[in-house]
């Protein structure tokens, strides 16, 4: 498995708040046990387990729980180490190297596959049982074992700017391509700019996409991860679905003609400020990890969520929810079982369920936690009574595909690359890259 690993380009770097690291081994050359490392109570003796991630928001949240811990565990130091840049490519070089970290972050879904031969077995573990049935999901490898644990609940959707929205007479979010195309000339009517992008940032194109996908399925009246199988298999083309071949590019089409400057040097921050100062009624390609940035810099700003107007059949318009990152626990490590300890105290523990919602604030991917009071999550909630959440359908591709959909889309909207180039290169990425076999 390793060897499709190390085929793979080495220049992946994911991105801040997607995946986290850190580093050393404690002697993880210790001898294969089956996915549980160390079976059995934990000692009291000192034990040191290093965590390597590279989600910098969550720095504060993180060492919250580290240092919580320290008060349940006295005996256990949690080394944190994270790392924004070249993560992908730095725990590939640990893990050919022998010195795979205690504890270390991956995509989920197809990801969890890659990694299987890495990571303890989780199946029966509480945490395991702690986990929303959606999220479980998003953690379980192809052969049914949990491998993962999620660092948290997700939500991808199309963010908008209720007040500029009543100021061009909008009522509510579109549902259709038509009602975009409608809402976009009432908004620059009123001179206010309908997007911001984030364009420079290759991660923000598999956002977007997935929602046209999920559409694509439901129009070839299959599963999108089906659909995402036959694309990597070659099986199916962009000619076989008008949702990918002709809507999705029409979507960015409309964002860049009718979006902020100089989309391909927009990075997630500067939309964020773009967003949060008024300069654009919608912000494409991010999620509920950005609220708290926005309101940082507009504490009164009214933001409402929908999702992307991906046809004309309003029922396709629809938020994506899930869990698309994942911690592992190297199984080989000296300190397997107190690590699994940990997280069996974070997902199950009192301090653990309120820790998603007050202190990381985020959506929690385990059972009976509060949502956070944040804006977002609460119309997820709200949305979620009357209408089914979008597939995750990032999770069934690889971010070697991603990173490299990404590239091509950047070049296509820089004029690099026609459309039909584009669509060739992504469909010879699927199957290049968008599996672990």
């Amino acid at each position: 498995m390793f060897k499709r690993i190390a085929s793979v380009s080495l220049s992946l770097a994911l991105v801040g708040g997607m995946l986290a690291a850190c580093g050393g081994n404690n002697g993880n050359d210790t001898a294969n046990n089956g996915g549980t490392a160390n079976n059995g109570a934990a000692s009291d003796k000192p034990v040191t387990i290093n965590m390597f991630t590279a989600s910098p928001e969550y720095t504060d949240a993180f060492n919250a729980y580290i240092a919580e811990y320290k008060k349940v565990k006295p005996n256990v130091t949690i080394n944190l180490e994270i790392m924004q840049a070249d993560y992908n490519t730095v725990l590939k070089s640990k893990i050919a190297s022998g010195s795979t970290p205690d504890v270390f972050q991956t995509t989920a879904g197809g990801d969890i596959d890659t990694f299987a031969e890495y990571s303890a077995d989780l199946t029966n573990e509480p945490l395991a049982a702690a986990m929303t049935d959606g999220v479980k999901a998003n953690m379980t490898s192809s052969d049914g074992k949990v491998l993962g644990l999620p660092v948290k609940g997700n939500l991808m959707t199309l963010i908008y700017n209720k007040d500029l929205l009543t100021q061009a007479g909008i009522a509510e979010p579109p549902k259709t391509l038509t009602e975009l195309n409608d809402d976009i000339a009432k908004l620059e009517a009123k001179g206010i700019t309908p997007f911001a992008n984030a364009y420079k940032e290759w991660w923000v194109w598999k956002h977007i996409f997935q929602h046209f996908v999920n559409a694509a399925a439901e129009d070839a009246g299959t599963t999108p991860k089906d659909l995402v199988q036959q694309f990597i298999d070659g099986k199916t083309t962009f000619n076989d679905h008008p949702v990918l071949k002709d809507n999705f590019f029409n979507f960015i089409d409309l964002t860049v003609k009718h979006g902020t400057d100089k989309p391909l040097e927009r990075d997630s921050n500067a939309e964020v400020s773009d967003f949060a100062q008024g300069k654009a009624a919608f912000m494409t390609g991010k999620g509920a990890w950005d609220e708290e940035a926005i309101k940082k810099i507009s504490p009164d700003f009214k933001l409402g969520i929908a999702g992307y107007p991906v046809s004309d059949k309003p029922e396709q318009t629809q938020i994506v929810t899930g869990a698309d990152q994942a911690l592992r626990i190297n199984k080989d490590s000296k300190v397997a079982r107190e690590a699994i300890d940990f997280f069996n105290w974070l997902y199950t523990s009192d301090y653990g369920k309120q820790w998603f919602s007050n202190v990381a604030k985020v959506i929690p991917p385990i059972k009976d936690a509060p949502l956070p009071d944040l804006d977002m999550p609460k119309e997820m909630d709200e949305i979620l009574k009357t209408q089914k959440s979008g597939d995750l359908s990032v999770n069934y591709s690889l971010d070697t595909f991603h990173q490299k959909f990404g590239e091509i889309m950047q070049a296509y909207i820089g004029g690099s690359k026609t459309k039909d180039q584009a669509i060739n290169e992504i469909q010879t990425a699927w199957q290049q890259f968008g599996s672990a076999e």
